[in-house]
């Protein structure tokens, strides 16, 4: 690992995580395309860490009243049917599929499930998914009408994301655009439901990446971070990643998703092909 790597991979994860590509199919992709070890799930995990940073920052103000809002729905009163109480179920009810999953498929996750024409599938596949969802949604609802069965719904769709190629953001955009939230709200609401997630997963995996445990088999040959170099890149990832919210949330207020739509079928197209002809893994 050296300099110009770490911020690469910095930059390719603060710039996929929030749009809906697949940040761990790009940095899975990334590095076979300049002939580099993948990163590592474990290194993956810790880098987010820096885009869930920009999160907290961007979305400061909404975490604290979300926050104070679902800590006074714990109490009996009229707070518990608050928009924010609500909210703050519906981020709790969506963090549970994923952390559940997570831990039963970890060895999968590490292995399976990173095959680069997996990826090439399901970069597809969910484009196709996304489509479907702006065809037929009706974009009717806000934030203020998210509910505790929403978040369990989109968080359904974020346990899918554990799969490279899904798109953590990709999987729950396109669920809460099929529940008919707007478009930005369904932005916003995957935003703040990957705070506990990527937190939990990031904190779970850092002891993985300085002190690997054997290679499992099938898994893939992987970087060797130091401590510098994982600084380098998170903090790389922290600043493009709050880019790329702004970007994002600008962005659906007056568009479709429908350049990503293309986007990622043309990746998945281009990814399969490759894989046919033996130029990549």
């Amino acid at each position: 690992m050296n300099l110009i790597q770490s911020l690469t991979l910095g930059v390719v994860q603060g710039l996929t995580e929030f749009l809906p590509i697949s940040s761990t199919a790009h940095m899975n992709l990334v590095p076979q395309l300049f002939g580099w070890p993948k990163p590592g799930s474990a290194a993956e995990a810790v880098i987010q860490l820096g885009t869930i940073a920009a999160v907290i920052l961007y979305f400061r103000k909404d975490l604290a009243r979300v926050t104070v809002g679902f800590l006074r729905g714990l109490r009996p009163g009229p707070g518990r049917s608050s928009v924010e109480a609500r909210q703050g179920w519906a981020i709790v009810a969506g963090t549970i599929p994923v952390c559940v999953a997570g831990l039963l498929l970890e060895d999968q996750i590490d292995t399976t499930f990173r095959g680069t024409a997996v990826i090439g599938v399901m970069m597809i596949v969910m484009a196709l998914f996304l489509w479907l969802a702006e065809a037929l949604a009706k974009r009717r609802r806000g934030m203020e009408d998210v509910r505790a069965s929403d978040g369990w719904l989109v968080g359904l769709a974020q346990a899918l994301a554990l799969v490279p190629g899904v798109s953590r953001s990709g999987s729950t955009l396109t669920a809460a655009l099929f529940l008919d939230l707007n478009r930005e709200a369904a932005a916003r609401f995957s935003f703040l439901l990957s705070v506990p997630a990527v937190l939990l997963s990031g904190l779970y995996k850092m002891k993985d990446v300085l002190d690997p445990p054997p290679a499992l088999p099938g898994a893939a040959q992987t970087q060797v971070w130091t401590v510098p170099d994982l600084a380098v890149a998170t903090v790389v990832a922290g600043v493009v990643g709050y880019a790329s919210i702004a970007f994002l949330l600008r962005y659906l207020r007056t568009r479709t998703t429908l350049v990503f739509i293309v986007y990622r079928l043309l990746a998945g197209a281009l990814i399969l092909y490759l894989v046919s002809r033996g130029a990549m893994q």
